[in-house]
């Protein structure tokens, strides 16, 4: 049946009245894991066989597998996958013996709010490294986001052709000149075309095809000329270096300072030599978050977002990225 467009901006303006309500309310928001996210897989992909992830958390790391990214490592888990978390700088030792190798924001100081974040969060001889080990057959999930993450995982993106803009991509359509303008989210869905074709977005079958994906603002990305953009940008994006103009400028003054986002993405896959790469823009649709508030009236609020948000696809993305990395998905 065919989809009502409509119908996928009300749902995505639904989940950003969640997020300004906290933003307006008495009490200061607390955004958390989701506790009660369901990370049931109701057909797991591997049973006898597990491929092997080695998650990074030598960098930096904002996402972690016992913090913020802890329901990803769940989902993966009930899934199949054996994840270990790997505190060490990227070597060929270190990545021997895995399959799928994933990073999370990786920054190139501790405090993302000083300008040191944004330093190359690896070295030259760890892009190589990785390089190499992709290039020979393993897999590489490589998750950026807004400044400084964009920056800190410029270098190791070269390695594969990844331009990342290093900044905040927002929407035109966002921009407000009075009262509360439309969610400046992106969403990715069937009815709009910025969901592209590819193995990810198909699944195995068509309970597992994605229909709509939601994410937080993030980076643009371009990907070398063999890249299939699974989560793709239009007219209606641009980005801005510093993402906290938005706070300064009115909305006419910074489009003076953006630049064009159109035809790059928020979501590439390709093969690289004997192996495969999945970057994306944006973290937190690959996790699951809870907002939790307290409203105008003084009483407590929830807003669920990324996978813990069963309206939308993030929970699907995630398993499809990994079988695409792991080969399950051709």
């Amino acid at each position: 049946m065919r989809r009502n467009p409509f119908l996928d901006l009300f749902l995505a303006f639904s989940v950003f009245l969640g997020f300004f309500s906290a933003l307006t309310s008495i009490a200061p928001g607390q955004q958390l894991t989701d506790p009660n996210f369901d990370a049931k897989v109701s057909r797991p992909a591997y049973l006898s066989k597990h491929p092997k992830v080695r998650f990074d958390e030598a960098h930096f790391n904002v996402h972690t597998t016992t913090g913020t990214y802890k329901p990803f490592v769940t989902l993966v888990t009930n899934d199949g996958y054996q994840v270990t978390a790997s505190r060490r700088k990227f070597s060929s030792k270190v990545l021997k013996g895995y399959d799928i190798l994933v990073i999370a924001n990786a920054l190139g100081a501790q405090d993302p709010d000083t300008p040191q974040a944004g330093n190359p969060a690896f070295s030259e001889e760890e892009c190589d490294v990785v390089r190499d080990w992709v290039h020979q057959g393993g897999a590489l999930l490589l998750i950026t986001d807004h400044e400084p993450a964009g920056a800190a995982a410029a270098n190791l993106g070269r390695r594969f052709g990844i331009g990342m803009s290093k900044g905040t991509t927002y929407r035109k359509s966002a921009l407000f000149k009075s009262g509360l303008g439309p969610p400046p989210w992106f969403l990715f869905s069937r009815a709009n075309g910025l969901l592209g074709e590819h193995a990810i977005t198909k699944g195995r079958d068509a309970s597992e095809r994605l229909n709509r994906v939601l994410d937080f603002t993030g980076q643009s990305l371009i990907g070398p000329s063999t890249a299939v953009e699974f989560l793709k940008l239009d007219d209606d994006a641009f980005d801005v270096a510093d993402g906290t103009l938005l706070e300064k400028l009115l909305p006419e003054k910074i489009m003076e300072v953006a630049k064009p986002a159109s035809g790059r993405a928020q979501g590439i896959a390709f093969s690289f030599g004997k192996g495969r790469v999945v970057t994306t823009g944006e973290a937190a649709m690959l996790t699951a978050q809870v907002d939790r508030y307290r409203d105008a009236e003084g009483k407590d609020q929830e807003s669920r977002s990324g996978m813990a948000d069963s309206r939308f696809d993030d929970k699907q993305l995630v398993l499809n990225i990994m079988h695409w990395l792991s080969g399950l998905l051709k």
